[in-house]
Formats: C-alpha cells, sequence, structure tokens
C-alpha cells in the first residue's frame, strides 16, 4: 500500500452485530489486528470513538483500509470531504 504505516476501519451499525467482515477484510490484505479499528455504533455522523482515535493517529504517508465506503458513513458528501480534507 502506501510508505507509511497501515490501518484498518470498520464499523457495525448495531452492538449485537458481528465485526469479522470488519475485521477479516483489512486483516487479508497483511493489515494486523491491532492496527484494526471497529465501531459499534450508527453511521449518522463522525463522533464514533475508534474512529478519532485513529484519525488522531494517522500521519501524511499512512493507508487507512476501508471494506466498504458505506461502513464509513452514510453521508456520501460528507465521506467525500473528510477525504479531500474539507469541511461539509
Amino acid at each position: 500500500m502506501g510508505t507509511g504505516k497501515e490501518y484498518g476501519y470498520g464499523r457495525v451499525s448495531w452492538k449485537d452485530q458481528h465485526e469479522d467482515r470488519q475485521v477479516i477484510a483489512p486483516m487479508g490484505c497483511g493489515i494486523m489486528r491491532r492496527n484494526i479499528f471497529v465501531d459499534k455504533k450508527s453511521g449518522k455522523d463522525f463522533d464514533r470513538p475508534k474512529y478519532k482515535k485513529l484519525i488522531k493517529l494517522l500521519r501524511l504517508g499512512d493507508t487507512v483500509f476501508i471494506p466498504s465506503i458505506d461502513r464509513l458513513g452514510r453521508n456520501y458528501n460528507e465521506i467525500v470531504c473528510l477525504v479531500l480534507g474539507q469541511s461539509a
């Protein structure tokens, strides 16, 4: 992937949902389990504890693997702004 560290991020909406897919997919790309962050929270906004922790760790050159774009959030405009580094 990139020249920096590699991370994975996933999200499930409900506490009783299994996070297996969110962990297995990044591990299949060689990302270590300790570098995979999974929230069990709605995707309505980015106020999620593991997401915030991951964002604080990221540095220029790091790569984040997300199994599916809808795991990042529900609002695609916010996702695009996030990726481009702009405010929504």
